[in-house]
Parts: structure tokens; C-alpha cells; sequence
């Protein structure tokens, strides 16, 4: 052990807690921001209650040299589950990714926190044992563009 990955962002969000948390616990709004720039989504199962699960299909829209999907050439399938729900304060989720690839392989948990302050509400995504197929940089990049999303859905 001693190698599990944790990338985190956040940003502040001109929105109330409540509002972000519903952009969260509904799937037609969730397809419509959590996807980077440059991908699409769309949902197949969606259960948002404690222990509830999902499964999520992100399409490239423009695979480019070297990008690859997780579990095709220009998809990832993502299965997930909710540890903790915690109406406008905390998301906590359990994810895997469909792939054959053993750096793809694992449980991710994601974190996302909502935290009042002055002007809106500050959005914290904490990501750990992140698979090392997963590129920080490319990670880190796709976590502000969602944050980024998630803001001009909700503002």
C-alpha cells in the first residue's frame, strides 16, 4: 500500500448548497454537467439513495491522439454506488470503471462536499485511490472542467 492516489478540486459555485446537491441527485441534470469538455454522458441506471447505485456511460466526442476510453476507444463505463448521501452538504460515491485493463482496475472514492460561504457555496471533489491508468494531469483538467460545467448549470 502507500501508493493510493487522491486528486482533488474545488471551486466556489454563485449557487445555493441546495440547488448544487439537486444537480446532483438527478440524472437528466448530471449528464448535462459532470461530463469534462470534450466528453458526453449518458445514464443507464440511477438509484440516488444510500447504497443506491448507477452506471454511466461518458462518450469522447473527439477521441485524440492517445486518448483512449477505459472500456472502448472512445468510452468509459463507470459503475457506481452511493456510500453516503447527505442532502446539500455531501456526496460520497464508490466507482469503478468497466475495463479490461488491470491500471483501470479498483474502487475510486469520490467525495463531494458543499460548504456555504460568502457569495454561494464552495464545491470540493476529493478523489482517492484513483486507478494509475488515470493521468493526473489529465484528471485534474477533468475535474475543473466538470466543476466548471456544474457551475454555469447552476449559476
Amino acid at each position: 500500500m502507500g501508493d493510493e492516489r487522491i486528486d482533488f478540486a474545488s471551486r466556489v459555485i454563485k449557487a445555493s448548497r441546495e440547488d448544487i446537491y439537486r444537480a446532483f441527485v438527478d440524472p437528466k441534470a448530471l449528464v448535462s454537467w459532470l461530463p469534462p469538455d470534450g466528453m458526453s454522458a449518458e445514464v443507464q441506471a440511477f438509484d440516488a439513495r444510500p447504497g443506491g447505485t448507477y452506471r454511466m456511460t461518458l462518450r469522447y466526442e473527439r477521441p485524440e491522439h492517445g486518448t483512449r476510453g477505459k472500456t472502448s476507444e472512445d468510452s468509459d463505463v463507470v459503475e457506481g454506488s452511493f456510500a453516503e448521501l447527505v442532502p446539500n452538504e455531501r456526496i460520497v460515491q464508490l466507482v469503478t470503471f468497466a475495463s479490461d485493463d488491470p491500471a483501470f482496475a479498483g474502487v475510486m472514492k469520490m467525495t463531494w462536499s458543499l460548504t456555504a460561504v460568502p457569495g454561494g457555496t464552495e464545491v470540493e471533489i476529493r478523489c482517492e485511490d484513483v486507478p494509475s491508468g488515470i493521468r493526473k494531469e489529465d484528471h485534474d483538467v477533468g475535474l475543473r472542467s466538470s466543476l466548471d460545467n456544474l457551475a454555469k448549470f447552476v449559476e
